[in-house]
């Protein structure tokens, strides 16, 4: 089967067609700017060159056209026509307590969706606008969505409750869900694939650090617990965002610069972390390492507080778990800047992780970073979220 992986922004569309026989993808693309001046799309097909261009898209609709149009180009492209896809497979972020797993689309997997929205305001609307766009566009050709938050949703209730009082839970369901679950689910099994293990026999702690990132802890299987709350702006420091802090913070703020609560998350999302750090040096860690490393002090500082954060909360999921049996490294971060998985791995060797300095150079492919024997088996795993939504997609159309 052909499966059409869709990831729509608020403003973006990122795609990809993949083969799920072969599980190779046939073409990718991203479309930015959707309903803003200067709209463009970046398409490749498998072996060829990026073709980048300016185009009209005045919403997600006239963007899926785009892609069809793009996949179905017969210089580009990789189809002869719309019929060849089979189904389209879409992320959704937030699925609330409604979605423990991956559905096939219907009115009530829709308003459940649009129910969510309260929790992810800027994704939920954005990802419905999608499905909706695809629906119109390809009537009849089934649709699955893939929740960020459903591979989280095995936490046990003493993981997930805030210390709040429980009306407030009962009323909002405010509670963490944490995020990046198809990501720490795809990397959970990849981990005990290549160890030969089954992932029902192993403690794995899941790092997934890029730009946004997160840890979690995968128990004989299942997520007990993980970083990100309610939103995606607790846990880590992040590029742009703050992670744990005192909430009294937001108040404090509020008051001595004249903001309201807005305001002040606004800077703690999209103005804080490893960026206001570093005093705005950079939000990417691979421009932070070269400052660092020609005397930049705030960008050493800010690398140091992120590998301190993440090495936390590695601790903090061993405890959890009782124990760790191996830990892995994903997402652009985690597993290309060899520079923080070093200042990490200051932390965590009390574990037995005995990471190999040569093998830690090694950057983008699957590799353990442990010495033979080490106690916890530490290694790098590639995430691909786009693979594991069109694998959902199709066992869903299998059943």
């Amino acid at each position: 089967m052909k499966i059409l992986v869709i990831n729509c922004g608020s403003s973006s569309l990122k795609y990809q067609l993949i083969d799920s026989d072969t599980e190779a993808v046939l073409a990718k693309g991203l479309c930015e700017r959707i309903g803003i001046d200067g709209s463009n799309i970046a398409h490749q097909r498998a072996g060829g060159e990026k073709v980048k261009e300016m185009a009209d898209m005045p919403d997600h609709t006239a963007a899926v056209k785009l892609v069809i149009e793009k996949l179905t180009d017969p210089e580009v492209g990789v189809i002869g026509s719309l019929s060849e896809i089979d189904a389209v497979g879409h992320r959704v972020v937030h699925g609330g307590e409604s979605f423990s797993g991956s559905v096939l689309v219907d009115d009530e997997v829709i308003k459940g969706i649009e129910a969510c929205s309260d929790l992810a305001p800027l994704h939920n609307p954005a990802n419905l606008i999608g499905i909706r766009s695809c629906q119109e566009i390809m009537p009849g050709v089934p649709m699955a969505v893939v929740f960020d938050t459903a591979f989280h949703q095995t936490m046990p209730e003493k993981a997930y409750l805030y210390g709040l009082p429980y009306e407030y839970y009962q009323k909002y369901k405010i509670r963490r869900y944490g995020f990046h679950g198809t990501s720490h689910d795809f990397v959970s099994k990849r981990a005990a694939e290549i160890l030969g293990k089954d992932r029902k026999d192993l403690r794995i702690i899941v790092c997934h650090l890029g730009n946004g990132a997160s840890v979690s802890a995968v128990a004989y299987g299942k997520s007990v617990d993980t970083s990100m709350g309610l939103t995606p702006l607790e846990g880590l420091i992040m590029g742009t965002r703050s992670g744990d802090m005192d909430p009294a913070i937001v108040s404090f703020l509020a008051q001595k610069e004249g903001l309201d609560a807005a305001q002040v998350i606004d800077i703690c999302n999209k103005k804080s972390g490893v960026l206001g750090l570093s005093g705005g040096a950079s939000s990417d860690f691979r421009d932070l390492v070269e400052a660092a490393q020609n005397g930049n002090e705030l960008a050493k500082n800010a690398l140091e507080a992120y590998a301190y954060r993440v090495g936390k909360y590695i601790g903090a999921y061993t405890a959890a778990m009782n124990g760790v049996d191996v830990i892995a490294f994903t997402a652009g971060v985690g597993e290309n800047n060899a520079e923080v998985r070093a200042l990490i791995g200051q932390y965590i060797g009390y574990l037995g992780t005995n990471i190999d300095p040569e093998k830690n150079k090694l950057r983008g492919e699957e590799v353990i970073l442990s010495d033979e024997g080490a106690k916890v088996v530490t290694m790098v795993v590639p995430t691909n979220e786009e693979l594991a939504i069109a694998r959902e997609t199709v066992r869903l159309l299998n059943r």
